[in-house]
């Protein structure tokens, strides 16, 4: 796949920027309780999981660490580099991914059907969206978490509409899969928080 210069400069430069950092390193608080609720309930001896737009492995490496196989695709070298470096003794059970998620096409990546588990945090490309699904195995768990559009008048985070979900866009975008758990809030982040399940 081909990649955008732009966009795999603007993240290289914003990984540098968070390099060791703990927002670079500690796990979402919605990984953790999906964890908890759904993905280790339904994988009790775990499984296999793919990090979207994973950058500094900080996902995938907790999953690690919880005795699951990961892999990270992210645009960034810089991103994927920090990963591999943060897992440190567990890398060997990562899979480290360098590619454009603007042009993912699951088959061709030999992905689809290939996950237990497909996680995508505070990245939202929409045009990739069905794609990303076909990388989940039948009984599979999708868990996304984004910004949504009250975010714009809020202090950080993105502004344009290309990278916030309208109200109750989310759920449309998942359209196939089972909704477990899904909730919309505006409190220092406007997100969207969205735990779904490929059907057998």
């Amino acid at each position: 796949m081909e990649t955008s210069s732009t966009d795999k400069e603007r993240w290289n430069r914003k990984y540098g920027e968070v390099a060791g950092s703990e927002a670079s390193t500690a796990p979402d608080p919605f990984l953790v309780r999906a964890f908890s609720e759904f993905v280790r309930p339904a994988f009790p001896d775990g499984g296999s999981a793919l990090d979207v737009a994973g950058g500094a492995g900080r996902h995938a490496i907790w999953l690690v660490t919880r005795g699951w196989q990961a892999t990270i695709i992210d645009i960034s070298e810089t991103g994927v580099e920090q990963a591999r470096q943060n897992a440190g003794p567990v890398a060997s059970h990562i899979h480290f991914v360098v590619d454009d998620l603007t042009r993912f096409k699951a088959a061709q990546m030999q992905f689809a059907d290939a996950f237990d588990v497909v996680m995508v945090f505070f990245y939202l490309e929409r045009i990739s969206f069905a794609e990303i699904l076909k990388a989940l195995r039948p009984g599979g768990l999708f868990i996304y978490k984004t910004y949504t559009s009250p975010q714009a008048k809020l202090l950080d985070g993105p502004k344009s509409p290309e990278f916030l979900l309208q109200p109750g866009e989310l759920p449309k975008l998942a359209s196939g899969l089972q909704i477990l758990q899904y909730t919309e809030k505006v409190s220092e982040k406007a997100v969207a928080e969205l735990v779904a399940k490929k059907k057998i």
